[in-house]
């Protein structure tokens, strides 16, 4: 799946994903009322109402970009129809021939990590039958449990020619309580970024590993360093736009080859018609609002990358 999604980030020259991380506040109100009469003002009805939102946000800029990445938490609070709407959101940013990365920053010893795996990017057997329960692309993985949590991923992956982005350097406020902490004179964010490079060493694509860490848009200066620990490894790199990152900091996540990262933003683009900058589109325009945003993060990301 890595060799897919380089192929579309070169084909449309766009490193970028849009994180499908839906608020009901986000979805505008002719959405929800229609929800709401179908199904009252129910966890079903938010569920609905969610996924005809992301629908038409992928129907707006699918021909545009290389990925989405649907955040499991913002689905998870509505329960059972919650993850039912990130089931359906997934198939549907596939049946568009989108690379689907599931944020789900799992992350377990043993068994338990492999149940996740299985469930997210494997197949389950039941009976004489085999399934593909939630069928993302890749999913996100917490390592800080070390390789045990990590291993069952890349066994399952390895079977499924599917991938993990490990986090590596995170970019909220409060990351460097642990990432940053000096273990034999270095931080603990490098550790993990050698431990993540000889992983994907063990799990190669064409060009780069299927096996992609997250650093956040940030911290450049640490991006930096580790680009270069990680020089065949994929970099998920979220926090542009309204976490504060700039287009201008993102060049040392790339390397030489124009390749390496790819550049989430989530309520940036999906909430783009509540912004100054694209309110003329008004609620019934939210989706041309959301392409409109991309294709500026698009612009922004090449000029300030040099792409």
């Amino acid at each position: 799946m890595i060799n897919k999604l380089v192929g579309k980030i070169k084909k449309l020259n766009a490193p970028v994903v849009v994180g499908l991380d839906p608020k009901l506040e986000f979805v505008p109100e002719f959405i929800k009322e229609k929800a709401f009469k179908e199904y009252g003002e129910t966890l079903e009805g938010a569920a609905n109402a969610i996924y005809e939102f992301n629908k038409g946000i992928i129907d707006a800029t699918y021909d545009l970009i290389p990925a989405v990445k649907p955040q499991i938490a913002m689905y998870e609070q509505f329960g059972v129809e919650g993850m039912i709407a990130f089931k359906k959101t997934v198939d549907y940013a596939k049946s568009k021939d989108l690379v689907v990365i599931g944020d789900i920053k799992r992350g377990d010893i043993g068994s338990t990590s492999a149940a996740y795996a299985v469930g997210h990017v494997g197949k389950i057997k039941v009976g004489s039958k085999e399934y593909v329960p939630f069928n993302e692309d890749f999913v996100t993985v917490n390592p800080y449990l070390g390789s045990d949590g990590v291993n069952p991923f890349i066994d399952v992956c390895k079977e499924t020619k599917k991938g993990i982005f490990v986090l590596v350097k995170t970019s909220n406020p409060s990351s460097g309580e642990f990432q940053d902490r000096l273990i034999d004179g270095r931080p603990l964010y490098e550790i993990v970024g050698e431990k993540v490079r000889e992983f994907g060493e063990a799990h190669m694509g064409d060009e780069y590993s299927y096996v992609g860490a997250v650093v956040g848009a940030t911290y450049p200066e640490m991006g930096k360093i580790l680009r270069k620990i990680m020089p065949k490894t994929y970099i998920l790199v979220p926090g542009y736009g309204a976490q504060g990152g700039k287009a201008a900091d993102l060049a040392p996540y790339f390397n030489e080859d124009g390749l390496g990262a790819i550049i989430n933003s989530s309520r940036g683009i999906i909430a783009a018609y509540k912004q100054d900058d694209y309110k003329k589109f008004g609620e019934e325009g939210y989706a041309d609002a959301s392409r409109a945003a991309v294709e500026f993060m698009i612009d922004d990301i090449r000029k300030g990358v040099g792409l």
